[in-house]
């Protein structure tokens, strides 16, 4: 399937190995993505994913699959749900998400990129979204997270020309949060702080994040009731307690 799921402690790291192919996601691959961020979620031990390639991060959907599986309309619909429901697994995972990109991310690699709550970059990273070059309409909610990345301007740069972006530039329009010599070292290494601080505050903050971007501002019940779960978690206890006798929390 050229997809690998490992877990070190309480950090997951979900591989896409197909490097004869500059790691192309296949339609096989896309249909695995639910069930393996389902396993992610499951596990209660893991609380942060870091998302990788191999020497590159992914070329994106295999077009060499549009002959055959994208042949027709109901293929396509079909080909295209797959892709959807596996970057919908990954942007709706209720645990920390991260990036680390390496060399290719374009077409469907920057999709997954983007579902990613965080992206760490090499300084060889290379970033497009190309469906202006196959005659696709990218993906509404595919699009939203673009556009929350970088803006409407910068998306409609990248969506209109299909041009490649360098890691340099991507940094600079905040299509990727940081770069680093070692970008899979860095992503790991945050995702291993991420699963040291409350969980309670990070999905408490992931949650409102979300409503934000999804243009929801108000005060409201839903957001009344995580102020009150978090007064009053096991997290809140143990963090006054630590600050108060001057030690790191134990979460």
């Amino acid at each position: 399937m050229s997809l690998t799921l490992d877990v070190s402690g309480a950090v997951a790291t979900l591989t896409i190995d197909r490097p004869a192919k500059r790691n192309a996601m296949s339609f096989e691959m896309w249909s695995a993505l639910p069930g393996l961020l389902a396993t992610v979620e499951a596990d209660d031990g893991v609380r942060a994913l870091v998302i990788r390639g191999t020497d590159h991060f992914s070329a994106g959907a295999d077009i060499s699959e549009f002959t055959t599986l994208r042949a027709d309309p109901s293929g396509a619909q079909r080909y295209s749900a797959a892709v959807h429901a596996g970057e919908r697994a990954i942007a709706s995972l209720p645990k920390p998400t991260i990036a680390a990109v390496r060399g290719v991310c374009v077409g469907g690699g920057c999709e997954i990129a983007l579902a990613c709550d965080i992206r760490i970059a090499g300084e060889d990273a290379r970033f497009g979204i190309t469906p202006a070059k196959l005659g696709i309409v990218y993906n509404a909610t595919s699009t939203k997270q673009l556009v929350d990345a970088v803006g409407p301007a910068w998306a409609r740069q990248i969506l209109f020309t299909a041009d490649i972006i360098d890691a340099p530039t991507a940094l600079r329009i905040g299509l990727v949060n940081e770069l680093s010599p070692d970008p899979v070292a860095r992503a790991t290494e945050l995702a291993r702080t991420m699963a040291t601080r409350s969980q309670v505050s990070i999905r408490g903050a992931r949650t409102i994040i979300s409503r934000i971007t999804d243009g929801s501002f108000e005060e409201d019940e839903a957001v009344d009731a995580l102020y009150e779960a978090s007064v009053k978690s096991d997290d809140y206890a143990e963090g006054v307690r630590a600050f108060l006798e001057k030690r790191p929390p134990r979460f």
